[in-house]
């Protein structure tokens, strides 16, 4: 009997893979990281593999040395998997080799992506399985989930039968992500095809001392190349070994499964050949039209290496006169890409061969849709068809794209398609997932699940696709026609065309606090015009409203999930109830009783919340009103604004030219104006002491102190309040908030030690908008009253950092957004790819910004494992372009042909050049008197044409624990070790926050992450400590929530240190499940310390060096309940509910872990 189980691609791959597999060493990189964490999930709940053994997962410190994991496993005689991706395939390269080299039966697993060239892209393509197909390992293409839950069993069964690795591939976030009901393979009937002959041949061949052998020879020219060519008769037998398990496959399940598929009119002249997830899509566009006669078809490459022309001809119909190869990578300088190549290389030698041409499509996850299919179709049949074509851009530049002139829509009769537009952390996305489980798990019908995101954190938009069906669903791209749309996020109407696509008679649910009459005022004329015009069902709910009430903040996921049951009708609302329930029990258990209690008041209340809205029939004539003014700044008005309104695919390449090489402009998030906050903080007057905490720890830099002079108060638009300043005699002062760019965190008002600022619904605080701009736009910039070295002082200073797409609550944002205000105008940063990199700089909008006089932080991300050593390049570039200009102005002072003036302004920047405190002031006297002196004197006017490089640089590298403890800390070591003057900052989060929590060495025991389901076993690395062993790295530890002051003197500290320093920073982070919210985040962080989980500290080698006390424990001894603190944790809560048998003693050691850290730290003290 078939059991049927809705899943994505990932969790269809660990299925399979998990079978065959007796070790996994992982390492996460999305999107491939849930192939590991259900894995490990599996793993630690006792799952059996078809051998009747659990397996062993081994997280790894990197993708390399995951492979290199794999290969000594394999190389022991176990069937050994690894899960990865883009970047990460690509430094498993080198063992790739050596695994194929040694004949050994490893399968990786890999959602396929974008490979990072001028900018990072998480989403699918397939360039890094391109860079793979030189290794040796055979590979494997699928094209849907099911394909991926089938075909992986493929490749496990051929690797171990063929003595040949495989790379196992299908697209990454398109299948990998994608939700679909599938047919589960049974492990007993895989285990009946398994050749076990070959299984025991290989353990037998496993290193072995009883029977000794050597490997990994060093082999001379004399037979280097005739072993190379030995393994010649593996790859030819390869293909029939595939097709033969194909076969059984195909023979267990229904399903045709064949190394190159073929589908289309028998007698087809025009056939389109590709891979990968665009297959199906291809496939569906020419059954559509096959059906009115025309001779196409498609043929889907399943196993691209090695590449068997016997097997690709037979599939061929003969009749076929023209090929279109569709390539889904980019190989710049290439006659064509490789699939396009190999097609043409397999009819070199063939009479009357077809003309061939090929194209791309798809980089970086871009849609396949139908109408762009029919474009290469109609390309194909044209007199002169286009070679080296595009779809899915508009190439005004170089001409290649092909028109789109047809729409297409191949969803089947009866599908239901809907879509949900929901913010980053609502809950939105985990309840489609519910929704589309609960219909494909517990009836008859089809269910596809998509979810598109844009790169911001939680606070993003997220765009949920949903179909539903009673025949298999076959469309794996976006919805651009939908049944059912719901807005959950009210400000939406305003910033996105969120009724596109809906068709006439359709329902639209909007999450709004409206009235009707209100509704009129609100709603944009294009909008009721929609819905006017198209006879749209139009409901509201008052999500939030009732969320509030509930004691749910703004988690409106089930109310929203409730009301879409009601309204579509996909299954009986009794049933609907029911199995909501069932998965609120399943998702949010391990919470506790209250949080399921809320849960499921929000579907009782959901359902029956929902107003019917009767639209007027005036509607149909209003007119269209401007979302988005002019700003007149070009590159904001023609690409950042289309593209936050999720219009970027629109965008030719024309637009983007300044791009090319991935360079962007500075300060464009101040534009966006996201307005997702929920609650924002109005400023109580009377209350305020002026201490500015609460711009200290503000994430997004949306809450500032302001100084301005009477007049400029006088001139201030209504509700410019201020008082007098103090400490700023004759200047008014003002704590400015902009409701447009807050995020509602709370923690500004959490932290104020008088109340002086109160949660206020949004729409309440709009009317300061205004004020706000004033304040940041027309009130001039003053010299710093204060010590910009201590709290309050530091908050005069500009942020330039402001307004990034971090969650609400970020502990990172705070230190980083704190060093730009200290040290901005002059610092260069290399960031490691992580949160920091995500918020720091996502397409269009730059949260890095400038001052008023253009001065700010240059950033560049290279990669994830390379950034200390990325940033140690940038210092040694920079070092030496300044003494080469030390050396001119040497030159120039020794000529003795400049002006007293200049050479005592040339002597002090030299005597100076390594100091960053007054650099500014000295580079710009510097630069005023050769302005004045340099008229033809070329020597002077060649050291002004560098006047760049006058001001001493503060070098920073900025990354979370993932990349310095793990990935990166090879890099870091070195760097630090090099005494070269640069400053390592690291958002220590324990765990890696970008790619969904999984562990890190950083990670404490008993800490439950993924990678870590059943708790962190061993302890937290102390990487202060081991930096401080070479006496010559300034080393802190800091926490903003716990002591302000000692981050200040750290940052201060490190930056005037010359030599290399690393700050180590407490970042509680939304995977940590804070049970009070991210809103409270800064206590949290203050609870860490006050418990002793968290000590601060600074060692300072300079003082060393001079003979004074230099390690300083800043924390004082705990006082409150370590256990205690845990528990407000569900990271560590968790574990509790799920591991109750080990939760106690894991606890302990946790506790013990950090107070003998604690002890190291006071005896470090207590010597000096």
């Amino acid at each position: 009997m078939k059991k049927m189980k809705t899943m994505d691609g990932n969790t269809a791959a660990a299925y399979t893979s998990y079978a065959f597999t007796d070790v996994a060493a992982i390492y996460p990189i999305t999107p491939s990281s849930p192939m590991a964490e259900v894995s490990d999930e599996w793993a630690s709940q006792g799952k059996k593999n078809i051998f009747g053994q659990t397996v062993k997962i081994m997280e790894m410190q990197s993708e390399a040395g995951a492979s290199g994991a794999v290969h000594g496993s394999l190389s022991s005689g176990a069937l050994t998997t690894t899960y990865t991706a883009s970047q990460g395939l690509l430094l498993m390269i080198p063992n790739m080799y050596k695994i194929a080299g040694e004949l050994l039966p490893g399968v990786f697993q890999v959602s396929a992506r974008a490979v990072a060239a001028s900018s990072l892209n998480i989403f699918g393509d397939h360039t890094d399985v391109m860079a793979c197909r030189q290794t040796g390992f055979a590979m494997l293409a699928e094209s849907s989930v099911q394909e991926v839950m089938d075909l992986s069993a493929v490749s496990h069964l051929s690797a171990i039968k063929g003595r040949v690795p495989f790379l196992n591939f299908f697209d990454g976030f398109r299948t990998s992500h994608e939700i679909q009901k599938i047919e589960l393979l049974d492990y007993d009937e895989l285990a009946k095809i398994v050749d076990m002959d070959a299984v025991n041949a290989f353990r037998k061949r496993g290193l072995n001392p009883d029977n000794p052998e050597i490997r990994g020879t060093a082999q001379n020219p004399d037979i280097f190349f005739q072993t190379r060519e030995a393994v010649n008769k593996y790859y030819e037998a390869l293909p029939e070994i595939v097709d033969g398990y194909m076969k059984e496959i195909s023979k267990l399940t229904g399903r045709d499964y064949k190394l190159f598929n073929y589908t289309g009119a028998p007698d087809a002249e025009n056939v389109v050949i590709i891979m990968g997830s665009g297959a199906v899509t291809t496939e569906t566009v020419v059954e559509k039209l096959v059906e009115k006669g025309e001779k196409v078809g498609v043929l889907n490459v399943h196993l691209y290496r090695p590449f068997s022309a016997k097997h690709f001809l037979a599939a061929m119909p003969k009749t076929v006169k023209r090929i279109a190869v569709m390539d889904r990578s980019k190989e710049a300088g290439a006659t064509g890409e490789a699939l396009y190549l190999d097609v043409r290389d397999v009819y070199y030698d063939v009479a009357n061969k077809p003309m061939i041409i090929g194209g791309r499509y798809g980089l970086g996850s871009k849609e396949l849709y139908p109408n762009e299919v029919l474009a290469v179709f109609d390309n194909l049949a044209a007199a002169e068809p286009k070679n080296g074509f595009t779809v899915g851009i508009i190439d005004d530049v170089t001409g290649h794209s092909l028109p789109i002139t047809k729409t297409l829509d191949t969803t089947p009769k009866g599908t239901t398609s809907c879509k949900f537009w929901g913010l980053g952390s609502d809950g939105t996305v985990g309840a489609n997932k519910s929704a589309i489980k609960i219909i494909g798990d517990n009836t008859d019908m089809y269910a596809q699940g998509y979810f598109a995101y844009d790169s911001k954190k939680s606070g993003g938009i997220t765009i949920s696709h949903l179909r539903f069906g009673h025949t298999p669903i076959r469309a794996p791209y976006l919805i651009n026609f939908a049944d059912y749309v719901a807005v959950h996020n009210t400000s939406y109407v305003r910033k996105y065309d969120v009724t596109a696509g809906l068709k006439d008679g359709g329902t639209f649910l909007l999450n709004c606090p409206w009235d009707e009459k209100e509704l009129e005022k609100e709603l944009p004329g294009q909008l009721r015009r929609y819905l006017a015009e198209h006879k749209i069902n139009f409901y509201t709910l008052d999500a939030v409203k009732i969320a509030e009430s509930i004691g749910l903040g703004g988690r409106i996921n089930m109310i929203m999930q409730a009301a879409f049951f009601k309204l579509t009708g996909i299954i009986p609302v009794e049933d609907a109830v029911k199995y909501l329930k069932g998965a609120i029990e399943h998702s949010y258990g391990k919470k506790g009783q209250k949080v399921l209690d809320m849960n499921y008041a929000a579907v009782d209340q959901g359902i029956g919340a929902i107003k019917k809205v009767e639209v007027p029939a005036v509607w149909a004539q209003a007119k269209d009103e401007e979302l988005h003014p002019k700003t007149g700044n070009q590159w904001v008005d023609e690409i950042l604004t289309p593209m936050n309104m999720q219009e970027g695919d629109k965008l030719p390449i024309s637009k983007l030219m300044g791009q090319a090489d991935g360079t962007f402009p500075s300060g464009t998030a101040a534009y966006e104006k996201r307005g997702i906050a929920i609650d924002v903080p109005e400023w109580q007057i009377s209350k305020c002491i002026q201490c500015n905490q609460c711009a200290m720890v503000c994430p997004h830099a949306a809450i500032r102190p302001i100084l301005a002079t009477e007049d400029e108060v006088n001139k201030a638009p209504k509700g410019f309040e201020a008082k007098d300043a103090v400490g700023a005699k004759g200047l008014k002062f003002r704590m400015a908030v902009s409701p447009l760019d807050c995020s509602g965190c709370g923690n500004c008002a959490d932290i104020c030690p008088v109340k002086a600022l109160e949660m206020k619904k949004l729409d309440t605080q709009m009317p300061l908008q205004e004020v706000w701009d004033y304040a940041v736009n027309k009130v001039t910039p003053k010299d710093n009253p204060m010590n910009k070295n201590t709290v309050k002082g530091s908050q005069f200073e500009q942020p330039l950092l402001e307004f990034s797409g971090a969650c609400a609550g970020c502990g990172e944002t705070p230190y980083a957004k704190l060093v730009t205000q200290l040290f901005g105008d002059r610092m260069m940063i290399a960031n490691a790819t992580g949160c920091s990199s995500i918020w720091g700089a996502s397409a269009p909008a730059m949260p890095y910004t400038k001052n008023h006089k253009g001065h700010g932080p240059s950033w560049a991300n290279s990669l994830f494992e390379d950034n200390a050593e990325y940033g140690l390049g940038m210092f040694l570039g920079v070092e030496q372009s300044r003494e080469r200009l030390a050396g001119k102005i040497k030159a120039v002072i020794a000529d003795g042909k400049v002006s007293a003036d200049m050479k005592a302004a040339m002597e002090d920047w030299l005597a100076n050049m390594l100091n960053g405190e007054g650099t500014r002031a000295r580079a710009e006297k510097l630069e005023a008197l050769l302005a004045k002196e340099k008229a033809g004197n070329a020597a002077l006017e060649e050291i002004y044409d560098n006047k760049q490089f006058f001001v001493k640089r503060s070098h920073w590298i900025f990354g979370g624990d993932g990349w310095s403890y793990d990935i990166g800390y090879g890099g870091v070591d070195h760097v630090l070790a090099s005494g070269a003057d640069v400053n390592i900052m690291v958002f220590d989060t324990e765990v890696y926050s970008n790619t969904g929590g999984q562990s890190s060495k950083s990670t404490p025991t008993a800490a439950i992450a993924k990678f870590a389901a059943s708790g962190k076993k061993t302890k937290k690395k102390d990487l202060g400590m081991m930096a401080m062993t070479y006496g010559y790295v300034y080393v802190a530890q800091v926490n903003m929530g716990a002591d302000k002051n000692q981050v200040l003197k750290a940052i201060t500290e490190a930056e005037a240190y010359h030599g290399p320093s690393l700050i180590i920073c407490y970042a509680p982070c939304i995977n940590h499940g804070i049970k009070l919210g991210m809103g409270h985040a800064q206590l949290e962080s203050k609870r860490a310390v006050e418990c002793g989980y968290w000590a601060n500290y600074r060692y300072n080698p300079a003082l060393k060096e001079a003979g004074k006390k230099s390690f300083f424990l800043d924390s004082k001894a705990p006082t409150a309940d370590f256990e205690e603190f845990l528990k407000g944790e569900v990271r560590y809560a968790s574990l509790v509910k799920a591991f109750p048998d080990t939760a106690e003693a894991l606890f302990a050691k946790t506790k013990k872990d950090a107070t003998e850290r604690l002890a190291g730290y006071k005896k470090l003290a207590e010597e000096e």
